[in-house]
């Protein structure tokens, strides 16, 4: 007679039954209806009220009956909504910076997320750290984070460095929303330049049209179509650290003692919601999709993520954050200032 055993980090091949996983699953998807709702009313990113909301809760993450819901929530819905983000790259979108302008893009994503390992390395930090926020902030914000995220071992390290990264980023980048435009004008960018800096430097997408909204509708036509390109990162670049991990793990495992094995990467599930990502782009870039279609997996694909950082912001306490210190806060404000004045020059170059 087999006997249910309770989801917990060293199992995560086991399957909970869905009377198990509806509290915490309900919770979590409460918490980004309720995000959603503070966003649309008081303005603001809805990521970030879902982390903040979600840290309130932090003691119902000890509570048995929502612990399953929420490590679901929290490691299985990231990887789907990353999947469905493959619908939104368009070939056409990124010919139309021309190959210098892709350039600069492609040449400033890999060289953030090179100076953020470098950055971690001199302050002492984490690799994963440095690489979390390297790519959370040369890319797509939280998107990437938990992309990356989700190619790294599976502990608790990890699971704090992601929400520090998806707190610090969603800041900065809300920060820079406000300011960057201002900076645009005042040096007296053309709106193909100004499109570049925006949306190269600028995280999130929806910020990125509202910053380039600020200068003019050329200038967030421009940035947008920049900004997908950087979306478009995405799956190599979480292709090349996935086969990295499992190579690792490969070799770990013949090491490792068997009780850790649990915290090393799958091979057998690590690359699927890649496929997806890919499968979605190449479908989106042969075949017309109905625009409802497109609309309707972006609208799922945010509501899956939403409802993963909230579910991550539940996993971890302020408490745990703060005692991190400064060195993290430098680290991820030296990277949003590096891409920043990468694009700015990039911008100067066209």
């Amino acid at each position: 007679m087999k006997h249910a055993r309770p989801l917990t980090i060293s199992k995560r091949n086991a399957k909970p039954s869905f009377k198990r996983v509806l509290p915490g699953l309900t919770l979590c998807v409460a918490v980004a209806v309720s995000a959603s709702f503070m966003a649309s009313h008081l303005g603001g990113p809805k990521f970030l009220y879902a982390l903040l909301i979600g840290m309130a809760m932090h003691h119902l993450c000890s509570v048995s009956s929502f612990a399953v819901g929420i490590d679901v929530a929290a490691k299985q819905l990231v990887r789907f909504g990353v999947a469905l983000l493959g619908v939104r790259v368009l070939l056409t979108d990124i010919q139309a910076l021309g190959w210098a302008g892709a350039a600069v893009l492609v040449a400033g994503v890999l060289a953030t997320i090179g100076f953020g390992r470098l950055m971690a390395a001199q302050l002492k930090l984490p690799h994963s750290l440095g690489l979390l926020s390297g790519g959370g902030t040369a890319i797509c914000g939280i998107s990437a984070t938990l992309a990356i995220a989700s190619t790294l071992p599976n502990t608790k390290d990890v699971e704090q460095h992601t929400l520090l990264c998806a707190i610090g980023i969603t800041t900065l980048s809300t920060i820079a929303m406000v300011t960057y435009p201002l900076v645009a004008v005042f040096l007296g960018l053309s709106p193909t330049q100004a499109g570049l800096f925006l949306g190269g430097a600028i995280h999130d997408v929806a910020q990125v049209v509202g910053a380039g909204y600020i200068v003019s509708p050329e200038v967030a036509q421009s940035a947008t179509i920049a900004k997908m390109l950087r979306v478009s990162m995405l799956m190599p670049i979480v292709l090349v650290l996935t086969l990295v991990a499992i190579r690792k793990a490969s070799v770990q495992r013949q090491v490792v003692p068997t009780t850790r094995l649990s915290v090393l990467p799958s091979p057998a599930s690590m690359p699927l919601f890649l496929l997806g990502f890919f499968a979605l782009a190449s479908l989106n870039n042969t075949v017309a999709l109905p625009t409802e279609l497109i609309t309707g997996l972006n609208t799922l694909s945010t509501w899956c993520l939403v409802t993963a950082i909230a579910a991550l912001g539940v996993k971890t306490s302020l408490a745990q954050l703060l005692e991190l210190g400064w060195r993290p806060i430098a680290l991820l404000l030296s990277q949003a200032l590096f891409i920043a004045a990468w694009m700015l020059c990039g911008a100067y170059m066209l």
